[in-house]
């Protein structure tokens, strides 16, 4: 079969290009941030601007819990 040329007109199905993403609970994110960060892995800061999504509860305790004052 001889090979043929594609193309891109823009039109493809887009999904193909999402990010793929896999589920984990928080505790394994949280016991892999942990351990990452107190061994100072520099890989850490490659995310510093990427975005997660939190479960909106979360967010919640999150944010509350960072207006805490030290020794509130």
């Amino acid at each position: 079969m001889r090979p043929r040329l594609r193309l891109f007109t823009g039109e493809e199905d887009l999904e193909l290009c999402a990010p793929a993403s896999v589920s984990m609970t928080f505790g394994e994110l949280m016991r892999v941030l942990d351990h990452a960060n107190r061994s100072q892995r520099a890989w850490l800061r490659d995310f510093d601007e990427d975005e997660i999504h939190v479960p909106e509860d979360l967010y919640d305790v999150l944010m509350e819990y960072w207006q805490l004052r030290p020794g509130a």
